[in-house]
């Protein structure tokens, strides 16, 4: 997947999609049930990466027979997250949408996509294969994003696989004058904060719902380049991006944060399918 290929098989999707507004207003969701049936093959299908849980910490519980994908950490979220983030995709821009898709690291397909999404990677375990796989997927023009992890132990772990994808390449603390935060939407300083999961609201009398972000954390956007300074990997580290997108037609959950994660994952898809 070279650069060049990637643009020309995805821009034109793009191009003149800046009439997205401001946030649709909590409700306007539809139901699983009606979400649209999308076209087999479109320019942009959401893609999340399949991974195998490091030895002591697999993943104890099963989940939805809708996702019909079994048990681990890399399916955190899904498949809620996945459509109803493609679902504002499809509201908010002109980009040819397609239903969410997943796919293991060692899968050919993986070329075919632009942008490939992550979740609770202080948790994965990669075989030498799959580091060299990955690190070929980033070089040829790919775009990873990786969400939902926490305190220094998993971004120690996190941390461990990204210095065998990509050795000697820093993580950096993402600038805010980096083109990613303003290909679309302006997201400025004061957005760098806690976007919660859901297991962080405390609802009280009334309804009323307060944040309660865990202590120690400090929530961070960090990023890694490649020769040409192109943004090839966005961190969302000690925040829960995913839920956002999760929850976003669940009244207790912050319209706010959900509004901020959507800004932050357009973002990231229209600078990797036009940069």
């Amino acid at each position: 997947m070279s650069k060049p290929r990637r643009i020309a098989g995805a821009a034109l999707a793009v191009v003149i999609l800046f009439g997205a507004a401001a946030w649709a207003q909590r409700g306007r969701f539809q139901p699983y049930s009606e979400i649209p049936a999308y076209a087999g093959d479109s320019d942009f299908h959401f893609l999340r990466l399949a991974f195998r849980d490091a030895r002591g910490f697999n993943r104890g519980f099963g989940f939805s027979s809708r996702s019909g994908v079994g048990r681990g950490w890399w399916v955190v979220d899904m498949p809620e997250a996945e459509d109803h983030f493609t679902a504002g995709i499809h509201r908010l821009t002109r980009i040819d949408v397609g239903a969410p898709r997943y796919l293991q690291i060692m899968d050919d397909r993986l070329f075919d996509y632009p942008w490939l999404y992550a979740t609770n990677v202080g948790y994965w375990d990669l075989s030498e294969a799959e580091t060299a796989r990955l690190r070929d997927y980033l070089l040829r023009g790919g775009f990873l994003v990786f969400d939902d992890f926490w305190g220094p132990s998993e971004w120690e772990t996190f941390q461990e696989g990204m210095s065998r994808i990509l050795p000697g390449r820093p993580i950096s603390d993402m600038d805010e004058t980096d083109p990613v935060m303003h290909v679309l939407y302006d997201i400025q300083q004061k957005d760098r904060t806690f976007i919660p999961g859901s297991r962080h609201l405390w609802r009280g009398a009334g309804g009323s719902v307060q944040v309660m972000q865990p202590p120690g954390t400090a929530p961070a956007w960090r990023a890694m380049y490649d020769d040409q300074k192109h943004l090839i990997v966005a961190i969302n580290y000690d925040t829960d991006v995913g839920d956002a997108w999760e929850f976003a037609d669940v009244p207790y959950y912050p319209e706010a944060m959900t509004a901020l994660a959507y800004r932050y994952g357009i973002n990231y898809i229209i600078y990797s399918m036009t940069h």
